[in-house]
């Protein structure tokens, strides 16, 4: 029931022992799939198709959800249509096909769980982790193009995850960095963010993913190590894998700690603990993390069946949901793929406002966005490269350049806040300069702003190519 993230470009020692004890699988990151250089390593997946096939079904799971979330396309970017540009076109062939692309690649690099759709309705425009990895605002747009974009998946071999029950999109805090509370009522809950949830379970989704969110009417505990929580899962009918988020997000880590985090998920009722991505520390993290985050889960575990404090029925309840997803994806897929054009998908979801004039040859690319959430996963900036076209970047807090062609990117500017302060002093300075806003609209800045609905390399190009001939509101 353990599922842990591990450091290399193969599977180390550790993780081969923990394997041949029964261990259910693995999680991919981006650090296992390229090299600084941005190469890949091909070698994974057929170490991991190997094992199975030696030995018995692994469950390997992979954050992979088009826009910009990719593990796969990490060092160069996604050129899959997102959540949110998805959910503008609402086109569910497009939706479908992209969740079969999304499953292709997944499985070209060993990983035969997809973390995604996003099922999250997000009503909270100052949301900083979800925004536009959702499908919209409303749970009819999002119910459907979830259901798409899951039976694409399953179609195409790998089992689909919805996330993150009981819905993240109305929360303004990011959960890899606080814990967020859901301060609505249940009403409004089931009214507005179950309704993706009910019909994902409806549609034969094989495994849902926990939030760590408050919701208060359930009591203190976020969902992932909420009975309540977990329990109102079961009763929509859901009978597959319940998959906790990561144990080592902020939320779970700096209130209950990881280990003790696991014990209570598993007596809320959950099936799979997605334990850690080792290199979420950052520089705080050492040679051997992705060990030492397992052993902390893995003991505390131990530590509770023999206290008592942890029924091992529990235990068992759960490692058999998981191997017998793991024994169903042990079938052939369809090999029959929909058509797919994501160019015109992307060309569709850019909106204008005011007339975007013609910006020809190479631009200085001035980025006002904050950090990224670690959902993201990327140490590189197709954007900020497809949009300057050979021309400078500038970040952050430089000084806005006098002359030349400008072009400023923001990601947070659907409700009042800094970056929408920085674009209104831009304004004053550079008149000429235009917007690209590769978060979710809001109103209408005092440039002209060319809206992408994504942050990748896909979105950026697109949207290069129109600022290289201008384009009208």
């Amino acid at each position: 029931m353990l599922w842990p993230g591990f450091l290399g470009r193969s599977i180390p020692d550790w993780l081969r022992r923990e394997l041949d004890a029964g261990l259910a699988g693995a999680v991919l990151f981006a650090h296992n799939l390229h090299d600084t250089a941005g190469r890949g390593a091909p070698t994974l997946a057929a170490e991991f198709a190997a094992y199975s096939a030696a030995t018995r079904p692994l469950l390997v799971g992979i954050d992979e959800e088009g826009g910009n979330v990719t593990r796969v396309d990490a060092a160069l970017g996604s050129t899959l249509p997102g959540a949110a540009q998805l959910g503008f076109v609402d086109d569910l062939a497009a939706t479908e096909a992209v969740g079969e692309q999304l499953a292709d690649r997944s499985r070209a690099v060993g990983a035969n769980v997809v973390l995604g759709p996003v099922a999250d309705v997000n009503t909270d425009p100052r949301n900083p982790v979800i925004g536009v990895r959702s499908f919209g605002a409303d749970p009819e747009l999002v119910s459907r193009h979830a259901v798409a974009q899951l039976r694409g998946i399953q179609r195409a071999g790998a089992a689909a995850c919805v996330k993150h029950f009981p819905g993240h999109g109305d929360t303004h805090l990011d959960s890899h960095h606080a814990m967020p509370e859901l301060t609505i009522s249940l009403d409004e809950l089931e009214r507005m963010h179950l309704p993706p949830f009910r019909a994902a379970i409806a549609a034969g989704v094989a495994a849902v993913m926990t939030a760590h969110i408050i919701v208060p009417e359930w009591g203190a505990a976020p969902a992932t190590l909420n009975p309540i929580a977990l329990g109102r899962l079961r009763e929509l009918g859901f009978e597959g894998v319940i998959i906790t988020d990561a144990l080592d997000m902020a939320a779970v880590r700096e209130s209950v700690g990881a280990g003790p985090g696991a014990v209570q998920a598993l007596r809320a009722g959950a099936d799979l603990l997605c334990i850690s991505n080792p290199t979420n520390l950052g520089a705080a993290a050492v040679a051997d993390q992705d060990v030492r985050d397992f052993r902390e889960v893995q003991q505390a575990i131990f530590a509770a069946i023999d206290d008592g404090t942890l029924d091992v029925a529990i235990v068992e309840r759960a490692a058999d949901r998981v191997r017998r997803l793991a024994v169903s994806l042990d079938e052939a897929p369809s090999n029959t793929r929909m058509p797919l054009d994501t160019r015109r998908v992307a060309r569709e979801a850019i909106t204008v406002d005011a007339e975007i004039p013609a910006l020809p040859g190479s631009r200085s690319v001035l980025d006002v966005r904050g950090r990224s959430t670690l959902a993201v996963d990327s140490d590189a900036d197709y954007v900020e490269r497809a949009l300057a076209a050979g021309g400078r970047v500038l970040r952050g807090n430089a000084a806005v350049p006098g002359d030349g062609q400008l072009v400023v990117i923001v990601d947070a500017v659907g409700a009042p806040g800094p970056q929408r302060d920085r674009v209104e002093n831009i304004a004053a300075i550079r008149p000429d300069a235009v917007v690209v806003d590769t978060g979710m609209p809001g109103e209408p800045l005092p440039l002209p702003t060319l809206h992408t609905r994504a942050a990748s390399r896909l979105a950026a190009e697109v949207a290069s190519e129109l600022l290289e001939s201008g384009a009208g509101a």
